[in-house]
């Protein structure tokens, strides 16, 4: 555990989660036993690798307003490159499509980073101010820590865990249109799947009979599309903590695919680079009173070698084509990319 000097208010140590500005830099692990001690801690959970849980002193509420102030700088729109480019994105929906011919899985959530340029001087809070103007979002999350490598702004519309007490619940999305009437039938069986794979995984620490459905297939309008979500809830059995709970769900079954397993090998073997903090989880926890929050970090910026970073993805099943998949990335990306990005000049 890395220990700050208490109550000090770092300049470049800032939290933004949950309608909450925490300040005050105390403490960073990634530890999760942690979560179950006691302060307030901001989440970093990457898809891959050890989390980034950071203990601050202080919190407040988020200013109507407060980050609008800040101006934001973006690289063009045309800088952006992809890690994978059409046709390699459409090889790997093809393989997957395969894997899933062959029973070797149902789902596999198939996803490329987009990356460019970004200035030495770029503000995530400005990032942040931009994204809740442009592109708002439920479970947004903005993430100021350079000192130890985590720098992100999160307009995520999905929630992964919440917590209060023992009651605990997901809200997955699977299935994204352009309009409420566009859905697909490969969209209600990409939600249906990952809502079982969800219920087995809260079952590994809920107590018997305690878990439900209490929304399937819901339909939530966001910025530009609109997603299906289903929510899926239970209670904790005695003596389970953070670590176990996210032992037992992590990463986020929306994010993997079905089986969770074979999805993951699927992902680390088609997939050119890793995932970063993108398709892992961003949030808050409030260890005195067993309660928070923590987002799927989709439609999620952030820094990388320099390069500011963007992942784009969706669910591959059966009846997925190609087409189809490589414009579902180009719908889910188009708007941020609007928001955050400056515009080309145009030529003389």
């Amino acid at each position: 555990m890395t220990r700050c000097a208490p109550g000090r208010h770092l300049d470049d140590a800032v939290a933004v989660v949950g309608g909450m500005v925490a300040t005050g830099l105390v403490d960073v692990t990634d530890d999760p036993d942690a979560l179950d001690g006691h302060g307030w801690w901001l989440v970093v959970a990457p898809f891959e690798g050890p989390p980034l849980l950071a203990r601050f002193a202080e919190q407040r509420l988020l200013r109507p307003g407060e980050l609008s102030s800040r101006r934001w700088r973006g690289p063009r729109r045309d800088g952006w490159t992809s890690s994978l480019d059409e046709t390699g994105f459409r090889r790997a929906v093809t393989s997957v499509r395969a894997g899933i011919g062959r029973g070797d899985v149902y789902q596999v959530n198939l996803t490329r980073r987009l990356s460019a340029p970004l200035a030495a001087d770029a503000s995530m809070l400005a990032l942040g101010g931009a994204l809740a103007a442009g592109n708002p979002a439920p479970h947004a999350a903005i993430v100021e820590l350079p000192t130890h490598g985590v720098r992100l702004a999160s307009a995520s519309p999905e929630l992964f865990l919440a917590r209060d007490g023992d009651r605990v619940w997901s809200s997955p999305i699977k299935g994204t249109a352009e309009h409420v009437d566009g859905f697909l039938a490969k969209d209600s069986a990409e939600n249906v799947m990952i809502v079982d794979l969800v219920r087995n995984d809260l079952g590994r620490v809920c107590r018997p009979g305690s878990i439900s459905v209490p929304l399937l297939l819901g339909r939530e309008e966001h910025p530009g599309l609109v997603h299906l979500v289903s929510t899926v809830e239970g209670r904790l059995r005695a003596g389970v903590g953070w670590a176990a709970l996210l032992d037992a769900t992590f990463p986020p079954g929306s994010v993997t695919g079905a089986p969770k397993l074979a999805a993951l090998e699927h992902i680390a073997r088609l997939e050119p680079v890793p995932r970063n903090v993108y398709c892992g989880s961003v949030g808050w926890v409030d260890a005195d009173h067993d309660r928070g929050s923590l987002n799927v970090a989709i439609r999620t910026f952030f820094v990388d070698d320099g390069r500011l970073c963007l992942g784009t993805g969706g669910g591959i099943t059966w009846d997925s084509t190609p087409d189809g998949e490589w414009e579902e990335t180009e719908l889910k990306a188009r708007r941020l990319l609007d928001v955050v990005s400056a515009p080309v000049p145009a030529r003389a």
